[in-house]
Parts: C-alpha cells; sequence; structure tokens
C-alpha cells in the first residue's frame, strides 16, 4: 500500500462518522445526568425544614448535588478525547463486531442507562494504557487515537498503531495521521522495512520513558517525529508521575500559537489542568508578543552579554542628589517648608540599600523608610517640634503622601517595572551607551536597540522583561496591607456568621459537630469567590511559579536569554529538549546543544538522537543532504525511508509576478486534494505574497491566521514560520535570498525538508551550487 496514494480524506470522513456517532451518545447520557442532578438539587432545596438533623441533612444533600452539577457542567468541552483498542476481549466494553474491547477515555466516566461503561475516567486504571502504551511496550494496546472535538463535534482524528496485525481490514481504511504511514511501512515485505519500523518504536520508545530527571535532548531531523514523541512523553510523564506533576504542572513552551492549538489537540483533558502552553513570547504574565526583531537586533538581544547591560541599567537609575537633581543635598518643598537631608547621609543610605544584595524593588523599602525618617527629624527641626522615635514611622507616612517628597525619592531610588525600565532604556540613546560600556556591549550593537518609547513588545524583549523582573523584584507593602484588610473582614464575617448560627437555636456545645454546620463554613458560602483556579491557571498567572517539568519544541530556536527565562522556572532542570541544530533560523540561537545547555545543568544532559526519517521521500532527502553539509557538517542527515515521489525539480522564471502564479496552479493540479507550501526569504516575502494575492498568510495582514490559514489549500510562509509544518507540496521560492540570511544554510534546509510529496524550487538569478542536484526544467 502506498501511503501517497490512500484515500487520506476518504479514510478520515469514514473515521470521523464512527467516532461522531460514539461521541453523539455521551453528550445524550451528559444532558440526561445533567437534567436529572438539577431536578435532585431544587429537590433538596424544597426538602422540608426541621430541627437540626434535617438542616444539616438538607445543606448536606444540596451540596453534594451542587457539587456533581458543577462537575457536569465543566466537562462541556473536552469530555471525550481518546479511545484505546485492546488486543483482547476482556470486559462490557467490548466491541462485538471487532471481536475486541474498546475503551472511551475521557474527563469523567460515564455510564448509559443500562449501566454500561460509555467514558472511562482518565484517572481511572482502566485509562493508563492510553497514557501509558509505547512501541516497546504497548500494554495490551492495537491502537489508540486522539479524538478532538470542538462543540461537541469530532473534528480531527490521530492514530497510533502498536500491533498493524490485530486491526481489521475496517480498521486499516480508517486509520488517520500518521500511523497510516507507519502501518503502510510495515507492510512492506523487505527485511529492511520491518527493520526500519523496528528501529522507529524503539528510538520513540526511548525518549517517551525516559526518567523525569536531568535535559533530555531529543534531537531529530525532519520528518522522524520528535515533536509526537515529545507529546507523547508528556503524557506519560502526567500519568506515571502524578503526584509531582499534578502539584506543580508542566510548561509546554512551543514556537508559535499553531503549534500551541496542536498540543492542546493532543493533550486536551491535560492541557486544561495540569499543563501550561506559552510560546517564548508569553512566557511573562501579561506580555503576549508575536512580532519579531530583525536579525541583527535579535542577535544583540538574545546574547548572554544583554543580562550585564540589565544589571548596569538598574544601577543606573539609583542616583545621587547631585545626579538626580544637581545639588550636593536633597532639597524638598513641602507645606512645612524647604526639608533638607545631606548629600553625605544619602550617598550612605544609596551604598547600605546596596550592600544589601536585594532586588531593586525590595531595597527600595529601606531608601524610601530611612529618607523619610531623615526628613521628618529635618521637618522637626524646622519647626522646632522635636519628634519622638517611636513617632517616626507616622511622621514619615504623613510626609509620604505629599506629592514633592514623593518625586524626591523617586528621583533617587525610582520604582521599576520591567516595561518602564526598557521603554526608558530603548528610548534613551546616551543611557544605552552609557551602560552598554559599562557591560562590555559595544557602541553600534546598542545603538541598534534604541527605538521609540511606545512600540510593540517583540519575542525577543520578553526574556529581557522577565530578566528584569528578576532583577527589580517588586514592593509587596500594598499587597500586605489587602491581606491585613482581608483577614480583618474575614473576622468580621465569621462574627455575623456566628450571630446567625445563635438566632437560629444552633449555636450550642451539645449539637455543633466537626462534621456538622459551623462559623467558617457559613464564612465561606457568604464570601463565594467563584471556581477555584487550576493548577494551570495559577501556574500561568504567576512569573516566580516552578513546574515539575518543561518540554520546550523547536528549541534550537531559543537564546541565551530566553534559556534563563527558561530555566527560572525549572529549578530541578527536569526538562525535555526538542530540536533540531541543522534547523537554527535565528540569529542567537543553538549551535550545539552542549554550548546552550551545559551553563545551566552540567552533567545532567542526556541526548537522544532520531534517525529515520519516515515523511520525506528519498529523492528530496537526497537534495536535502547536500544543504546540511554546508548548515551543519557535523549532523546526519535522516535515514528516508520513503523512496517514491516526483524528482524534485528546478524552474527558472523570468520574474515572480509572470512565472509564479503558473508554477502553483501546476503544483494545485499534479496534487489534487493536497496542500501547497510557498516558502521564502524575509526579504522577498512581501513580493511573493503579491504575485499570489489568494494564497493564505499566517497572522496580522493574512487571508487567515495562524492554524486556519496552514489548512488553506495555498500558504505562503517565511522558513521561519514553515519550521515544523510539512506539505504536499512545496515550492521554494529565491533560493539565494534564504542563504543570504544570517543562518541561510539552515534556511534553505528547513525550505527543501517540508515537502512529502512534491519539491518545486523557483528562482529569477543563478541557482546556487549547493542545489546542483535538482533536475532543471
Amino acid at each position: 500500500m502506498d501511503f501517497c496514494q490512500v484515500d487520506a480524506e476518504e479514510a478520515s470522513s469514514a473515521a470521523l462518522a464512527v467516532e461522531q456517532a460514539r461521541v453523539s451518545a455521551m453528550y445524550e447520557r451528559l444532558d440526561a445526568l445533567r437534567a436529572r442532578t438539577a431536578d435532585q438539587l431544587a429537590a433538596a432545596h424544597m426538602q422540608e425544614r426541621g430541627g437540626f438533623a434535617a438542616a444539616v441533612e438538607r445543606e448536606t444533600r444540596s451540596y453534594e448535588q451542587a457539587r456533581r452539577q458543577a462537575q457536569l457542567g465543566s466537562v462541556e468541552e473536552g469530555l471525550c478525547f481518546g479511545r484505546i483498542d485492546l488486543a483482547e476481549e476482556d470486559g462490557s466494553g467490548s466491541d462485538e463486531d471487532e471481536g475486541r474491547e474498546t475503551r472511551y477515555v475521557g474527563r469523567i466516566g460515564l455510564r448509559d442507562a443500562e449501566y454500561g461503561t460509555i467514558l472511562v475516567d482518565w484517572r481511572a486504571p482502566a485509562a493508563r494504557p492510553f497514557y501509558a502504551a509505547t512501541p516497546g511496550d504497548p500494554q495490551g494496546l492495537t491502537r489508540r487515537r486522539h479524538l478532538r472535538v470542538r462543540r461537541r463535534r469530532v473534528v480531527g482524528i490521530d492514530d497510533d498503531v502498536f500491533d498493524p496485525d490485530g486491526l481489521t481490514d475496517t480498521d486499516r481504511r480508517q486509520l488517520v495521521g500518521e500511523a497510516a504511514l507507519l502501518a503502510s511501512l510495515n507492510q512492506g515485505r523487505t527485511g529492511r522495512m520491518g527493520d526500519i519500523v523496528a528501529t522507529i518504536q524503539t528510538e520513540q520508545d526511548r525518549v517517551i520513558r525516559a526518567r523525569l530527571a536531568g535535559v533530555l535532548v531529543v534531537q531529530g531531523g525532519p520528518g522522524t517525529g520528535k515533536t509526537v514523541a515529545a507529546l507523547h512523553r508528556a503524557a506519560y510523564l502526567l500519568y506515571t508521575h502524578r503526584a509531582v506533576l499534578e502539584r506543580r504542572g508542566v510548561l509546554v513552551v512551543g514556537p508559535n500559537p499553531a503549534f500551541l492549538r496542536y498540543v492542546s489537540d493532543v493533550l486536551p483533558a491535560l492541557g486544561e489542568t495540569d499543563v501550561v502552553m506559552r510560546t517564548v513570547g508569553e512566557l511573562l504574565p501579561g506580555v503576549a508578543a508575536s512580532a519579531h526583531d530583525a536579525h541583527d537586533v535579535a542577535a544583540v538581544k538574545g546574547s548572554p552579554g544583554m543580562a550585564d547591560l540589565l544589571h548596569a541599567a538598574v544601577d543606573d537609575r539609583r542616583r545621587t542628589p547631585e545626579e538626580a537633581f544637581g545639588g550636593e543635598d536633597l532639597l524638598v518643598e513641602t507645606d512645612a517648608g524647604v526639608l533638607t537631608v545631606s548629600g553625605a547621609l544619602c550617598e550612605h543610605v544609596l551604598r547600605t540599600a546596596r550592600g544589601l544584595r536585594l532586588p531593586h524593588n525590595t531595597a527600595r523599602k529601606y531608601v524610601v523608610k530611612t529618607l523619610l525618617e531623615e526628613l521628618a527629624h529635618s521637618e522637626s527641626k524646622l519647626l522646632g517640634r522635636p519628634v519622638a522615635e517611636e513617632d517616626l514611622p507616622f511622621v514619615g507616612e504623613r510626609l509620604w503622601h505629599e506629592d514633592p517628597v514623593r518625586e524626591a525619592l523617586d528621583g533617587l531610588w525610582p520604582y521599576l517595572t520591567p516595561q518602564r525600565l526598557l521603554r526608558d532604556l530603548f528610548a534613551d540613546p546616551a543611557a544605552l551607551e552609557r551602560v552598554g560600556a559599562r557591560a562590555g556591549i559595544g557602541a553600534e550593537a546598542c545603538a541598534s536597540l534604541a527605538r521609540a518609547p511606545e512600540p510593540p513588545w517583540t519575542v525577543e524583549d520578553v526574556p529581557l522583561l522577565d530578566e528584569a523582573a528578576e532583577l527589580l523584584g517588586h514592593d509587596d507593602s500594598a499587597e500586605r496591607a489587602r491581606e491585613r484588610r482581608a483577614e480583618a473582614e474575614r473576622a468580621e464575617e465569621e462574627q455575623y456568621a456566628q450571630g446567625v448560627l445563635e438566632l437560629g437555636g444552633l449555636f450550642e456545645d451539645q449539637i455543633i459537630q466537626a462534621d456538622a454546620i459551623d462559623v467558617s463554613m457559613m464564612a465561606d458560602r457568604h464570601r463565594d469567590t467563584g471556581p477555584s483556579l487550576t493548577t494551570a491557571d495559577r501556574a500561568g498567572a504567576d512569573r516566580e511559579w516552578t513546574y515539575g517539568h518543561v518540554i520546550v519544541d523547536e528549541a534550537q530556536e531559543l537564546s541565551p536569554m530566553a534559556w534563563r527565562t527558561v530555566m527560572r522556572r525549572v529549578p530541578t532542570r527536569s526538562l525535555t529538549v526538542v530540536g533540531d541544530v541543522a534547523q537554527t533560523s535565528s540569529a542567537a540561537g543553538a549551535r550545539s546543544w552542549t554550548a546552550a545547555l551545559e551553563p545551566y545543568a552540567r552533567d545532567k544532559v542526556h541526548v537522544e538522537r532520531l534517525r529515520v526519517n519516515y515523511r520525506t521521500p528519498a529523492p528530496i532527502m537526497a537534495v536535502a543532504a547536500d544543504v546540511l553539509r554546508e548548515a551543519a557538517p557535523d549532523e546526519e542527515v535522516p535515514e528516508s525511508v520513503r523512496e517514491e515521489g516526483d524528482p524534485p525539480c528546478a524552474v527558472r522564471l523570468a520574474s515572480l509576478e509572470e512565472g509564479l502564479p503558473g508554477l502553483v496552479d501546476g503544483e494545485i493540479r499534479r496534487i489534487g486534494s493536497g496542500r501547497v507550501a510557498v516558502v521564502t526569504a524575509d526579504r522577498c516575502l512581501d513580493a511573493v505574497a503579491a504575485a499570489l494575492p489568494a494564497a493564505a498568510r499566517p497572522g496580522p495582514g493574512g487571508s487567515g491566521s495562524g492554524r486556519d490559514a496552514l489548512e488553506e489549500a495555498v500558504v505562503v510562509l517565511t522558513a521561519t514560520e514553515a519550521k515544523g509544518l510539512e506539505f504536499d507540496s512545496v515550492v521554494v521560492v529565491e533560493p539565494d535570498a534564504l542563504l543570504a540570511q544570517p543562518r541561510g544554510a539552515n534556511d534553505l534546509y528547513v525550505a527543501v525538508t517540508r515537502a512529502t510529496r512534491r519539491l518545486t524550487v523557483a528562482h529569477t538569478g543563478e541557482l546556487p551550487d549547493v542545489l546542483g542536484r535538482l533536475d532543471r526544467e
């Protein structure tokens, strides 16, 4: 069976119809249970009132039914997300037509009206094979199927096949995703094909089952399935190490929002409770950056020296009275008159604050408190009214509410947010040059950082903001005051609840019992703050949250500054790092895993290499091998297992406007219902998009966005945007422009390895020598 000739659309439609019928039945049962629970809750509320025992029973019934109602209401999305087919029939959930047991896995367990299981809770032992099965240890499964359900409709399916011989003919016709390819490979009649499938299974099993501790690097070239293996590892770890990971959560860092949407499809239930999914541009709560800086600016912002520059920038904002106001002493005009603190004393306070080695805003509390006391002393001398030491804090607090006092102290040691620090720094070329000299960064590099005060943040800015947040810390005085007020309000509410119980005759020592109504319970109900936050909710909103495990995909793109941001979130250094250094596009990205990771996890980095490419045809990989020798000569070319496919070719065009539309139309006709990607260099993007106005473009200004654009028949992408994706046909436009980019050979390697069937290179100038293997048309 030739994978490229499989009618994937027909197989998908048939499989979707089967699963839609099952899922629809589950939702019908869910609706029935919701209606019954609502009736029972209403009946509990209407229960006849009586003495204490009746009140307790009514409260207990209402609580249980309300909790059940909330549970049933919370599983609307992602009710069912998986199916497992067991090799042997062994229970009531058997699929009698197929002669085997089939279990559906979801967010809760459901039984039908006859008490037969129609959905298994993902935490139940019966669901364990869904997470624990690997190619090396299939846990008795023939197949695992991931279901993507949106608004009660099954919109996507991905299959993992563990035992192709255990599948029926119907199963084979309805396989979807990479499983269809792997099953077809397993049908090969040569010993080599069987060996290759076994190699794929062994490689993936090592990745999935690797130990939790330490840094596991999954180095794999195009088509080796490294991302899928990492996602299955996430599910396996979340199940196997649930006690640790559901408390601390898992962070998945992806290259773009489209990738993260795919992750949420693969891990639908776990992604809502234990998994936080972010791009690098979203790692700082409150910031969501998607635009990138130019290559030269990105290289500067990503360099390790930026940590020293930011440290110098923070120190540059701490100033003596002479530096801040041009005078030797600190002079503050208040309602009482001009108050004075000597310059020598101010310098002593600033020097002491620096010596505390606390974050800037935390140390500021010492500066403000001390100088307010000195100003209070100055005021007492001015007015001729001595102030007692115990009264100094109160006088200082009064002075703090005068604008000139706050402005004066802010001039010496200002309260800074990360956003304010960077905006002020980048808008001040003189300050950039000054702090850059202290950090050992050249004037030209510093000048490249200058920009207008209020631009949108870029992805490369986010690690700098995070570094600044680490240096600055925050003054928690206001938060602690709010907590004290909240505790006082809580005490008042408990006092009110006690009064209610006393009026009802329930607050008697001989009546109140440990498991009955108490003051605290009533106060909690009075103060209902809504649903409790999940681990993912709390972790995603907390910059200082530390995760149990972190997965980074396309990790070769992370700069040294981005790695600092990631490592702060996982002090245990428990990471799965997925990527291919041969595909590094970022000017600040990794050239080797050792150089990128050893500074943070010395002797804890273990590299697993995936060497089998089961998606890209061998004729295309032969072309890619020539490019790889220039991009990363030390890296091995993955062995391709597919020999079929048209020979890759090069087409010379008179101009993009005249030749490109016809070339792309021809590709559409050749592949039928497949997808075409037109990949080009950054500087050629506008010209290519103008030549193909009907083509989709992800992101702002395009005819589609994110994943929607990628599902169109034709999409125009840069090499960076194409990373991690695959298409039936790829047209690489102007390869010489790609080679001219900072990591040009790497970008060209990415571009030529996106195709699963056809590769065409379109050029208006001379064809680069590295592509000399291509047929000419």
